[in-house]
This record gives C-alpha cells, sequence and structure tokens, in this order.
C-alpha cells in the first residue's frame, strides 16, 4: 500500500506593530488550507520613544513572541517561510539590535519591507482571496501605517503607505484615554491631513469597489454584525459607532457589543482614520477583505496559484475535496443560468452579484453529500457557511450555505440574509431548485426542451405534453414542486403544451 504523500507547509509572519502575526497554510488541491493562525499583542509601536528608538521592554516582548513562533517553523522547509517586519521596525533607530536577537531566536532571516512593498504585498493578499469584477481600493490601517492601494486583477495602479495607524494615533490623539468629540474631532482631522497628498491621484484613478483588509474592519464587521446589521461598512455607520463609543467618558470604559476587550484600546483611533478616509475620499460602501499581508506572502511563495480567477479556483478546489460530480454540476449551473435568462436575466433579478451566487450554489450545492444523503441539505449549508472560500464574503457563504440547504424536497422561506434582496434570494433559490429538478437523470442529453416565462413572482414552466407523459416521476415531482412554491407565495404554474 502506497504512503500518502504529505501536502507542503508554507509560513508567513508579519512583525506589526501592534500585534506579531504567524499564518501556516498547506497548498492542497490547487487552493491554500489555513493550518494555524498565531496572534500575540506585542504593542511594539507602544515602545518608541521620543527619538524612536524601541525600549528593552517593548524588544523582550517581541523576543518572547518570537520564541513561541519558532518551535512552529521547525518543520517547515526554509524556502517555504517568509517573515518581514513592518512600519514600527522601519521607524525604530536601533532596530539592528532587535533583529540581531530576532534572527537568531528564529534561525530564519527577517525582512524588513518598504512601505511600497507592503502595500504591494497586502495588494496581492487581497487580489487572491476576495472577488469582483473592476477596479479596487484597498485600505489597510495597521498600527504605525496605513496602506491604500488602487488595483485591477492582480496588478496594482497606485500603492501608498501613510505613517499613521491605530496605535500611533491613540498615542498622539487619545493619550489622555478620554472619549470626547474634541479628541475624536482632533484624530479625524490629523487623518485627514495626512491623506491630503493623496487626494487628487486616487480620485482620478477612481474604483468600482472598496475593501478593508486590516483589524480595524474586521472589528467593525463584527460589531455590526453583533448588532443586527448587514456587513456592508458605510458612512452612516461608523458615525453611529462613534457616538457609541462617546457614550463612554474613557477608553477603559468603552462597551460596545461586539467589541472583543483585545481590540477596544485601538479601536477610537483606527475609527477615526477610517472615517477620515471615507470623508476625504467619498467613500460610499467597504466591504471586508478575505486576506492581508500573510496571505500576499504566501501566495507570493507558492507559484502555481500567482494568476488566477478566485473563485473558480475556489469552486475547483472544493470540488475536489468533496468529491463533487463537476460534470453534474457545470449541468446544473448552465441550466439555472438559461432559467434565469429565459426569466429576463438582469431585468427579473436586478442585483449583479446574483447570477454569480445561483451558478456557485448549483457548482457546490452537492457538497453535504460527500457526508450523507439523508440530510445532505443540512450538511451542505454547514460546509458552505464554515469552509474558507476566498473569494466570498461572509454575508455570501451564509446565503450560499441557505440555498443549498434548501435545494431539493423540503421548502421553507429563508431567513434574513444580508447578501442578497430578500426579493432577488427567493427568486436565486426558485431557479436552483428548478434546475435540479429538471435535470435529476444527470445526462445532459436527458434534460427536456422547456421555456420558463415570469410575470413578477409567477412562473410559468412549460414542457412538452408528451414528455411529461414519458417521464411520469419528473411530472410527479414537478407538480410537488408547483404546490410547494405556490403554498409559500411563490406561485409555479406547470404547463403542459
Amino acid at each position: 500500500m502506497s504512503k500518502a504523500v504529505s501536502s507542503p507547509l508554507y509560513a508567513a509572519i508579519d512583525l506589526g506593530s501592534n500585534s506579531f502575526h504567524m499564518l501556516i497554510v498547506r497548498h492542497i488541491d490547487g487552493s491554500v488550507q489555513t493550518m494555524a493562525k498565531i496572534k500575540r499583542k506585542v504593542r511594539l509601536a507602544a515602545g518608541l520613544d521620543d527619538n524612536n528608538a524601541l525600549s528593552q521592554e517593548a524588544m523582550q516582548r517581541g523576543w518572547d513572541c518570537l520564541s513561541l513562533f519558532a518551535e512552529r517553523l521547525q518543520d517547515i522547509p526554509a524556502s517555504n517561510i517568509r517573515i518581514v517586519g513592518t512600519a514600527t521596525l522601519r521607524t525604530a533607530t536601533n532596530v539592528e539590535l532587535f533583529l540581531t536577537q530576532a534572527n537568531q531566536i528564529l534561525g530564519h532571516p527577517i525582512q524588513v519591507i518598504s512601505g511600497e512593498e507592503e502595500a504591494a504585498t497586502i495588494y496581492k493578499g487581497v487580489a487572491h482571496t476576495s472577488g469582483g469584477l473592476g477596479r479596487r481600493l484597498v485600505v489597510d490601517i495597521g498600527g504605525a501605517s496605513t496602506e491604500l492601494i488602487i488595483g485591477e486583477g492582480f496588478d496594482a495602479k497606485a500603492l501608498t503607505s501613510l505613517k499613521m495607524g491605530c496605535v500611533t494615533w491613540l498615542e498622539r490623539h487619545f493619550k489622555d484615554r478620554q472619549l470626547n468629540a474634541a479628541n475624536f474631532n482632533q484624530a479625524i482631522d490629523a487623518a485627514k491631513q495626512t491623506l491630503a497628498p493623496i487626494l487628487e491621484q486616487y480620485s482620478q484613478l477612481g474604483w468600482d469597489v472598496c475593501v478593508g483588509a486590516s483589524g480595524t474592519v474586521q472589528a467593525l464587521q463584527e460589531i455590526m454584525l453583533a448588532q443586527g446589521m448587514d456587513e456592508v461598512i458605510t458612512h452612516t455607520k461608523l458615525k453611529r459607532l462613534q457616538k457609541q463609543a462617546m457614550l463612554a467618558d474613557h477608553l477603559e470604559e468603552l462597551d460596545i457589543e461586539g467589541l472583543t476587550l483585545e481590540r477596544a484600546l485601538v479601536f477610537p483611533s483606527g475609527l477615526s482614520i477610517l472615517i477620515a478616509i471615507f470623508e476625504l475620499l467619498e467613500i460610499e460602501s467597504m466591504t471586508l477583505a478575505g486576506g492581508a499581508l500573510r496571505e500576499g506572502l504566501v501566495y507570493e511563495m507558492v507559484e502555481e496559484l500567482r494568476q488566477d480567477d478566485i473563485r473558480t479556483r475556489t469552486i475547483n478546489s472544493v470540488q475536489v475535496r468533496y468529491q463533487i460530480d463537476v460534470d453534474y454540476a457545470k449541468q446544473v449551473a448552465q441550466l439555472a443560468q438559461s432559467l434565469l435568462k429565459q426569466c429576463g436575466g438582469e431585468d427579473w433579478i436586478a442585483e449583479p452579484q446574483a447570477e454569480m451566487l445561483l451558478t456557485t450554489a448549483a457548482q457546490l450545492h452537492e457538497i453535504g453529500l460527500a457526508i450523507d444523503l439523508k440530510k445532505g441539505g443540512e450538511h451542505s449549508a454547514y460546509l458552505l457557511q464554515n469552509l474558507d472560500l476566498p473569494g466570498y464574503t461572509r454575508a455570501q457563504k451564509h446565503f450560499l450555505g441557505e440555498i443549498a440547504r434548501r435545494y431539493r424536497e423540503q421548502l421553507s422561506s429563508l431567513p434574513e440574509q444580508y447578501a442578497l434582496s430578500g426579493n432577488s434570494a427567493k427568486r436565486v433559490l426558485r431557479l436552483l431548485r428548478l434546475a435540479v429538478l429538471l435535470s435529476h437523470r444527470r445526462n445532459e442529453a436527458l434534460q427536456p426542451k422547456f421555456t420558463l416565462q415570469a410575470q413578477g413572482d409567477q412562473l410559468t414552466l412549460r414542457l412538452s405534453a408528451k414528455w411529461l407523459a414519458a417521464n411520469p416521476l419528473t411530472t410527479a415531482e414537478l407538480d410537488i414542486e408547483a404546490n410547494r412554491q405556490s403554498d409559500i407565495g411563490w406561485p409555479l404554474i406547470i404547463d403542459p403544451s
């Protein structure tokens, strides 16, 4: 019996200004699988004195953390390890003292990268893990620097690293730990002044979508979801959270639903920077990116993954890992697209993400069968909502799970979700169920010819009376489906012609 070959491990370490992070992944089935994420709050930037020298205490915190990381690096090939230092190590006047000891502890070289290289690597991490077409603006608020990038596909058009971050702004504008309007206004105005030199270039380049790739944006999304909001960050929501923060007199008293204690100290300063970015660049909305610096480091090391469509790669990887019938998945996806086109396409489902989510659901709806047939829908929902799916947001993963939960047999209304409007979500589910039903013989040549007409929410499916008579099982299932959809207020008529 042959022994399975172990998949290679890769490690990326980011010595940040607030925290040190280590990401360990393995390359498998054309994608990367996260094996470990280790984070320690080192507060390196807080250890800089007036002359930009790191204190002995701050350096010791860093060395202690790296001693923990070193153990996990022992079994990973040196060529698969990348370790970088960012803003604080760029600034520290005694950086060589810190690096000499750090290199000895890790046994691998640490590269202190420039602000522009940091921005470029962040963009690669975003491009490899976040979907969406067109030009994107990426914002990453770190402990001592903020990176802003405009790019398209895998190519960055503008890279900027600014000397402001949630730790430095905390020490500069919230030093008295007061959460009052004066401190917030001062922090926001100072951020705008820092941003001013790039305003013209970035406004002229423009962007179609905006994504945030930082702990601040991650914290914001967790707060918004905990408070029943959707995952899209807007200026209105940022100002609402500023008001919530100002209900506390002191930083130590900050208590916002969904905000972790670990993040609370630097949250107001990070929020101030993000408000300034929204106001100065007139950003309408922002979502959370799937990855950033560490992911960029990993994808740079795995050569086969450098240039590829993110969502296609994710779907292919999941199909291989869970032994999904790829030919049938393709058949259902094409059938679902045909049904949507006959209904009027974007005239019937206006949201541009809907067709992509319908196609993805069709390609992955049988994932749960890898576990069990009887509860296949439940297993599909759990897997899609909990797997790492680069290219899809948290809300989109939740939606895909709820659609897959209902792809056959029992039908119920969808719960509240934030990927699509309720009406569009309902219509996507209806089309997926029809596509699965019409393709149940799993052979494209045996698919019936049909037409589907939509008048508002009423669907009329026309099939040959002769074909229906020759396929009594499908006919019976179509009649049951018509009753199920109609019973919950989604009229479906089966019309023999």
